[in-house]
């Protein structure tokens, strides 16, 4: 008879973090613990979003006494600002990335460091940008989607091409509604420009343009990104891994790649694994090199090469107090600028590549596409030399550590289902196989869980608690970024996960041989997400808002997560939220998002800070939709 595993609780991963803990106070290191004493209590404007210092007759702020600012705006104007003005940063950040790759693939060649992996997504691609492939070198088409893809950037006239992906039902509503995305930074750009002084101060018009740029965000750069590293790097597969800060090495050159940008960490992971530097690693004393990632890195390089993932963002500090990482190299998003003095209290080489984040305290390579791979090799080189500085009486590597099946993005899930009923019923495959488990109640229905942990709350203990309640209700995760992370630090990545599921749930991950939770990527994926929910709905023939599909992000905290929300509820998914936006100083603000969005477009938010409270709405909200289908 099967056993039931041994999973990793949240207390064992605080006893883990209290220990390390210790090791910092030994170094007189500070954490983002003592930091989070030194900033309490918090600005109450800023939380409420009401605070604003957008030019220098400020900053204001809407007390009892002082309704409006010099200007004349009120709460409702300035949180309305506030806000959108975070969601237009997120995509920036996000569509940054995205044109990244954009510009990688336009430079790749057979002989140069980056090669095309997924000549079929290359070539479906370009026969939906209408781009010529017979007789033509496959570089040659793949410079020219690369540069259609960069002219979605900021062409002057019509809406992103992605769009055409969505149902007609979306695609209507979105024209209707004037919130269908122009080029990505035009919608970026009109953001900034309406939050400017002397402009918008209608907070329906503030949030209506939230939608649009958050969805140059999902419907745009992150949807190119992720297409692009397809292309790149190739399309993930299902691959073992593992996941905790157990996975680091004490006999072992530790090197961590952090970030989001995976042209860098690809390098960096391809070029630990030649013989060259292996071999120098090994004359050095230590039996190999350990790649591990942090953050969405992580989540990019495990789902192509199985490297482990040493945690998600809270973590980053821990990895270093262990003592046994020999090199931190970042390339953008969610990096401490504290690891730079951290970094210093051990012997650990903190390593920043790109001109975007650039830090304090690091040592700066900059990353260039055309000499990638030479650099990523001397960086390797660099880690391996800082081997023998170690200070063996500053190590202590947890032992925490579970394992993870992690690559599914919506081609695997459809190979899965496939190899279920061995039919193929078009190009795409069908997702009929999972609507017929809804249909017939064995799965009641499923969850994106995405984003951040965050240190207003219990770091991952939302993430976690909401997963394994869902579980037991018969509801399938599907998970992205730093939630997918706490998830396979808690096991729940695990097939063994089965054995915490309802039965219906559990019968379906034995017959299809899947864990419960699915691995779909890093935080850009979640434009995987619309397509898988846009294409259930398609083949199911019901609009997106009718699905007893949901989306919680129990501790977002980022401004990426504001855009991703906004592209979310967008689409037409019911968004559930663990913190709350920094609107709340505004009742206006706070009915638009969570009831006046629904208007609009058939979602809005529902926000709990008690996780159990909000696992309890989400299950309500599923069964809600299934009674409204009848089913």
């Amino acid at each position: 008879m099967e056993q039931l595993k041994d999973f990793t609780t949240i207390e064992q991963m605080e006893a883990d973090t209290a220990k390390l803990k210790e090791m910092a106070c030994a170094a007189c290191a500070e954490t983002w613990e003592d930091r989070k004493v030194n900033q309490t209590p918090q600005c109450k404007f800023g939380e409420e979003g009401i605070c604003c210092k957008i030019c220098s007759m400020g900053p204001c702020r809407i007390t009892p006494k002082a309704s409006r600012g010099i200007c004349g705006a009120d709460a409702h104007a300035i949180a309305g600002r506030n806000y959108l003005r975070m969601a237009a940063a997120g995509s920036a950040a996000h569509s940054d990335h995205g044109r990244e790759i954009a510009h990688v693939l336009h430079k790749t060649s057979p002989d140069g460091s980056y090669h095309i992996r997924d000549e079929g997504k290359l070539l479906r691609l370009a026969a939906e940008w209408g781009v010529a492939t017979e007789g033509r070198d496959i570089y040659d088409v793949a410079h020219e989607v690369a540069e259609v893809g960069l002219m979605e950037y900021g062409k002057p006239f019509g809406t992103l091409r992605f769009l055409s992906r969505a149902t007609d039902e979306r695609k209507q509503l979105w024209e209707e509604l004037e919130i269908a995305p122009r080029a990505i930074d035009r919608e970026v750009a009109t953001s900034m420009h309406m939050t400017h002084m002397g402009n918008t101060a209608d907070a329906d018009a503030l949030v209506r343009q939230s939608l649009r740029v958050g969805m140059a965000d999902g419907w745009g750069g992150s949807m190119m990104g992720t297409e692009f590293t397809d292309i790149l790097f190739g399309t993930p597969t299902v691959r073992a891994t593992e996941s905790n800060l157990g996975v680091l090495e004490k006999e072992m050159v530790n090197i961590i790649v952090h970030g989001h940008d995976p042209a860098f960490s690809e390098m960096v992971v391809v070029a630990a694994e030649t013989k060259e530097m292996i071999d120098y690693a090994r004359s050095k004393g230590a039996k190999g090199i350990n790649i591990a990632g942090l953050c969405c890195t992580a989540n990019e390089v495990t789902m192509r090469h199985g490297v482990r993932m040493a945690g998600n963002f809270l973590q980053q500090e821990n990895a270093l107090l262990t003592g046994a990482v020999e090199m931190i190299c970042v390339d953008v998003q969610c990096i401490f600028p504290a690891l730079g003095p951290l970094a210093e209290c051990f012997h650990t080489k903190f390593v920043t590549t790109s001109p975007v984040a650039r830090i304090p305290g690091s040592i700066y390579v900059k990353f260039e596409t055309e000499t990638a791979m030479a650099q990523a090799t001397e960086i390797v080189r660099m880690a391996i030399d800082n081997y023998e500085n170690r200070d063996q009486s500053k190590i202590f590597i947890p032992e925490s550590k579970q394992g993870a099946v992690v690559g599914y993005p919506c081609e695997q899930i459809i190979k899965e289902l496939d190899g279920v009923t061995n039919s193929h019923v078009d190009e795409r495959g069908s997702y009929m196989p999972a609507i017929d488990a809804i249909k017939s109640g064995v799965l009641r229905g499923a969850v994106a869980m995405v984003g951040c942990n965050n240190p207003k709350v219990r770091p991952d203990y939302s993430h976690i608690e909401i997963m394994k309640e869902l579980l037991r209700n018969d509801i399938l995760i599907v998970a992205t970024g730093c939630s997918a992370q706490a998830a396979a630090k808690a096991g729940l990545l695990s097939k063994e996960a089965k054995f915490l599921c309802g039965a219906g749930l559990r019968r379906v991950c034995e017959l299809v041989g899947i864990p419960p939770v699915l691995h779909m990527g890093a935080c850009v994926d979640i434009s995987r997400m619309m397509l898988l929910v846009t294409d259930i709905a398609k083949d199911w023939g019901v609009k997106v808002t009718d699905l007893p599909i949901v989306g919680c992000a129990p501790e977002w905290m980022s401004e990426k997560a504001v855009a991703i929300a906004n592209y979310v509820v967008a689409t037409g998914i019911d968004t559930y939220l663990g913190i709350e936006p920094q609107v709340k100083g505004s009742s206006q603000m706070m009915e638009l998002i969570t009831e006046g969005t629904r208007k609009l477009t058939g979602a809005g938010y529902v926000i709990n800070k008690d996780p159990h409270e909000l696992v309890t709405a989400i299950i309500a909200g599923v069964e809600a939709k299934r009674a409204a289908l009848g089913i």
